[in-house]
């Protein structure tokens, strides 16, 4: 196909593609003459990739470099290919306390979760409880647990259903289930709390949220 019927196929804009090519961030297609060139369903699933990290993943040209680097890199595991989806997605900087990160360890070594020592996302969550418990809400152990288990069977499906057919198939749903599957998860948890809500506290009715 010709750029034009690409831009028609993933709603990417010609002058954009143009630039993603500039940029190797989209593979150059096949040339056909000096300024012409065909392009594949390769370009159309890379490009709706790439769509997919920035607009609903929000990632920057320059994260999504990285994620792709590691998409691209044949001789990669598909367990480094998460760890790089994982990383385009945490904040720059990260701290935590040493009595959280030691509180996320002894979690993790408890339920026996195989998780990389220098993981960052260890740091992250130790991070996230410490922002509890500065406002004054630390979290209660328990419901970390419920949350760990919560999240244990969450990650087990993710894995479960990656498609097993082509290395490419596998590695960007990989990227993709990383990169936009959070913000279903936190609609769903959102939902989760109203109904339980509307049970404990008996309401009669539910109100459409605004």
């Amino acid at each position: 196909m010709w750029i034009a019927e690409l831009s028609r196929q993933t709603d990417v804009p010609v002058a954009t593609i143009k630039y993603y090519l500039r940029e190797g961030l989209l593979p150059a297609g096949e040339a056909v003459g000096a300024t012409r060139a065909r392009y594949d369903e390769s370009h159309v699933r890379r490009l709706r990739l790439i769509r997919a990290l920035v607009e609903a993943g929000g990632l920057t040209l320059a994260r999504v470099r990285d994620v792709l680097s590691a998409v691209d890199e044949e001789s990669r595991e598909l367990h480094d290919v998460l760890g790089a989806a994982h990383g385009a997605l945490r904040p720059d900087k990260l701290e935590a306390t040493d009595e959280s990160l030691a509180r996320v360890n002894e979690l993790l070594a408890d339920h026996g979760w195989r998780v990389d020592e220098d993981s960052l996302d260890r740091v992250l969550l130790a991070s996230a409880l410490d922002a509890l418990d500065r406002v004054g809400h630390p979290l209660d152990p328990l419901l970390l647990d419920s949350y760990l288990m919560a999240a244990e069977q969450v990650g087990d499906a993710d894995v479960a259903h990656l498609p097993t057919g082509t290395r490419a198939e596998t590695v960007e749903a990989t990227v993709v289930i990383t990169a936009l599957g959070a913000p279903v998860l936190l609609a769903l948890r959102r939902l989760a709390q109203q109904n339980a809500s509307a049970h404990r506290y008996n309401a009669v009715r539910t109100r459409p949220c605004l």
